[in-house]
């Protein structure tokens, strides 16, 4: 048994002697990109566990590292790959920039473990700082975990303090994390692959995947009216019917569509054959695009709710499995049904007239 141990410890040792200067990334750029989409989308997806949307809002930037590994036996270290986007003077997103994360921790820690990570920065000063060189969360700017939910207070001491606010999310879970001590460095080497151009320069080529985490950021975090100094105030205009319903951007629906079919799969796994379809999501959620009935959702929904309402099915509600696809499922009803359907129409009649010469 000790022999096992030792060799443990040799393994771990090579691990963080090679890996913790510089983390490989598992998979490309486009991927990393990619799986930055997903963590964002998903996390503001389900109500209740999302960052408040008045602290995304004033961010002065966000990064997001998908599938950061920890693995340790007796020291524990922490690596990771992933994109940071930055607000200008006038309140726009940059480009997606990549970054590594890199940290260590000490205490009697065993396994490998995947967790998403997002840091929302607070100030300018750690946004400069990140961009300046290495940049130590805690050392070089005060950090804490985040609040999560809709309703979270945005004003605690410890969020008027900090100038980065940390989430983690470790099975399906999204949580407030520690992460003082981790240094986070630009991937210039990264940069210059994906988009043709050392960093700091424009970019030679601007790859779909960066245009759309970028615009995703974007629909998230709408800018707020700014009214001009000496202005006068705004009439307030006296409704004379009920409002119409804000409508959800198609970019914000195919999100939350992919999200919700990814966690559906994840349910899916852990059910018995005779479960999946009383479980099961409409199957025109599994195309781009192509939105299903309400009355499928319906269904769907009325499932759901059925199972979760009975202490006889407990082991599988406290699930985050279940949870998570129950609430975006809800989530996405109500987006779509404030998005405007296109009219079912059959094809036009063909045309008898005769083409002049």
């Amino acid at each position: 048994m000790r022999r096992y141990l030792i060799l443990a410890l040799i393994f771990c040792s090579c691990g963080l002697t090679t890996g913790v200067s510089r983390p490989l990334m598992a998979n490309g750029p486009a991927e990393t990109m990619v799986a930055a989409e997903q963590v964002i989308s998903e996390l503001m997806a389900i109500p209740g566990k999302q960052i408040p949307q008045k602290l995304l809002q004033d961010a002065q930037g966000i990064a997001i590292i998908p599938n950061v590994i920890k693995i340790g036996f007796i020291a524990g270290a922490r690596r990771g790959h992933g994109v940071v986007l930055v607000r200008d003077h006038d309140g726009e997103w940059s480009l997606p920039q990549f970054l590594t994360l890199t940290g260590g921790s000490v205490g009697w820690q065993a396994g490998i473990q995947g967790t998403d990570v997002v840091l929302v920065f607070t100030t300018r000063k750690g946004v400069d700082g990140l961009l300046q060189g290495k940049f130590t969360v805690g050392v070089d700017a005060s950090a804490s975990a985040g609040p999560v939910g809709r309703e979270a207070a945005a004003g605690t001491d410890a969020t008027l303090r900090s100038e980065i606010l940390s989430y983690s999310r470790s099975r399906g879970l999204f949580v407030g994390v520690s992460l003082d001590g981790s240094a986070l460095e630009i991937d210039h080497d990264a940069h210059a692959f994906y988009y043709g151009t050392p960093s700091g320069t424009l970019p030679k080529r601007v790859p779909n995947e960066a245009n759309d985490l970028r615009q995703l950021m974007t629909d998230l975090t709408p800018p707020p009216i700014v009214v001009a100094p000496g202005a006068p105030p705004a009439t307030p205009v006296v409704p004379t019917e009920e409002p119409a319903p804000a409508t959800v951007s198609p970019r914000l629906i195919e999100s939350l569509r992919r999200s919700l079919v990814r966690n559906s799969d994840q349910l899916q796994a852990i059910l018995s054959p005779e479960w999946r379809p009383y479980l099961a999501i409409p199957k025109e959620l599994r195309e781009s695009g192509v939105y299903p009935s309400q009355d499928s959702l319906s269904t769907a929904i009325a499932h759901f709710t059925k199972i979760s309402s009975s202490p006889e099915y407990r082991r599988l509600t406290v699930r985050p499995e279940f949870q998570n696809t129950f609430e975006q499922l809800r989530e996405y009803a109500q987006a779509v049904s404030t998005t405007q359907p296109l009219l079912e129409l059959p094809p036009p009649p063909v045309s008898t007239r005769k083409s002049i010469d």
